[in-house]
């Protein structure tokens, strides 16, 4: 008999909030956390705006040792873990130096690439003749791995502890990953989520490839766009997300607090066949992911109260709406709620499915539907398929039930998850 699976934690490090009193707050708000970057700016990037967390040393000492933080340039690696530890606190599970491993405990921790400015850092000290002085962490902080190894190594994790990594699908996938393990029985309780790097080394090929918008230097809070006639690209950004989930009896017996149910999920791949490529996703392969995700929950579509779109900015929006309204059967004022956190925060690429998915939860745990910001002038082949009244542009204080959070990613690869109120 598969195991119910709850969410205990949260954790969040967001470009418009660390924290997740500051990060509700903002969201509720509509609060922009994109700005100019003048890093970008001098690199004669032609998007010179994005999205990154303010991670101060005081904050980072809290933890990190002094000794850690020596030689440390791992943004992902730092935002990651912050999320992560706050997540499994706010769980009401403890952090100490035991000497067993806690067996029943593990994580599943999701980037894309990690330690790039290390990465760089170390290409000119070896190419300087100087490989003695890359120091004794340059290894944890530019392996893939690094977030879920130094996760597992704080928390002193015993059951699996491995790094995914899935382009913008990543932190959808990784709590899809950690809900199928508790429910198979093979873990009690998993630290999941994702992470993302920030800076020019991530952001350059984005840029290069004109995905980015390059419309809004001057008005930073009104770069990101989605469902907007006026969209131009997305507007780069990073952050982690982090969340414990838990089988229910072992939350229920600890007295834990519960942020909602997972019901089911679905991960998948057009197979860069059809109508998908490298960038572009495979319709049908969506639509599958949507389907197959509500199957595994055991819902029906007309149960649906809102959906967090994966939604970037870009000319795949009004694609991306046509694929839920065939994936449902469900159109016009009959469409569920939708919202993007990516107007509010940009794109935080690897770890996008993650901080999205914290919204998710705490829009069904406080009762609440996010603003979509920017998009005051939709899209026509949006607003042909869905009322403008489900794409909400002010807060709503209003119960719900059942979320829909999707993520589609470069490698046309998918993730469908389903959130319920416990």
């Amino acid at each position: 008999m598969k195991k119910r699976v709850v969410i205990t934690g949260l954790g969040i490090v967001s470009p418009n909030g660390i924290g997740l009193d500051s990060f509700t707050q903002a969201i509720k708000n509509g609060i922009s956390g994109i700005k100019h970057d003048a890093e970008l700016e001098r690199l004669k990037f032609s998007c010179q705006i994005a999205g990154k967390p303010e991670v101060s040393t005081e904050l980072s000492l809290q933890y990190f040792t002094d000794l850690e933080l020596r030689n440390f340039n791992a943004t992902g690696i730092l935002y990651g873990v912050i999320a992560g530890m706050d997540a499994w606190q706010d769980a009401g599970l403890s952090i100490e130096n035991n000497l067993e491993p806690d067996w029943d405990s593990g994580t599943i921790f999701g980037t894309g690439t990690s330690g790039i400015d290390k990465f760089r850092e170390s290409i000119y000290k070896i190419d300087d003749l100087q490989t003695r002085r890359l120091g004794s962490t340059a290894v944890a902080q530019t392996m893939n791995s690094g977030i879920s190894a130094y996760l597992g190594g704080k928390l002193g994790l015993g059951n699996q502890v491995t790094t995914n990594s899935s382009a913008c699908t990543t932190g959808t996938e990784s709590i899809v990953m950690g809900f199928e393990r508790i429910q198979q029985g093979k873990a009690k309780r998993m630290l999941v989520g994702s992470t993302s790097d920030s800076g020019p080394y991530i952001w350059g090929g984005f840029d290069a490839m004109k995905v980015c918008t390059f419309k809004h230097n001057d008005s930073p809070e009104n770069g990101s766009r989605p469902m907007s006639a006026s969209a131009s690209g997305f507007v780069p950004s990073s952050g982690s997300g982090a969340m414990v989930i838990e089988e229910l009896e072992t939350a229920l017996a600890r007295g834990a607090k519960i942020y909602a149910e997972i019901l089911g999920g679905n991960l998948n791949s057009g197979g860069q066949r059809g109508d998908g490529t490298m960038t572009a996703p495979n319709a049908t392969a969506v639509q599958k992911c949507i389907k197959d995700a509500l199957l595994d929950a055991e819902i029906h579509p007309s149960e649906i109260d809102a959906i967090n779109g994966h939604l970037t900015a870009t000319a795949k929006d009004a694609f991306e709406i046509e694929n839920w309204c065939k994936a449902l059967n469900r159109s016009g004022t009959d469409f569920p709620y939708i919202n993007s956190l990516k107007s509010q925060v940009g794109h935080c690429l690897s770890g996008a499915g993650s901080v999205e998915s914290v919204a998710t939860v705490l829009q069904i745990h406080h009762g609440f539907i996010f603003p979509n910001r920017n998009c005051d002038d939709l899209n026509e082949d949006i607003v042909k398929r869905i009322a403008p009244e489900k794409i909400p542009q002010v807060f709503m204080n209003k119960q719900i039930n059942i979320v829909v959070k999707a993520s589609f990613g470069f490698g046309d690869v998918n993730g469908c998850i389903v959130f319920k109120k416990y």
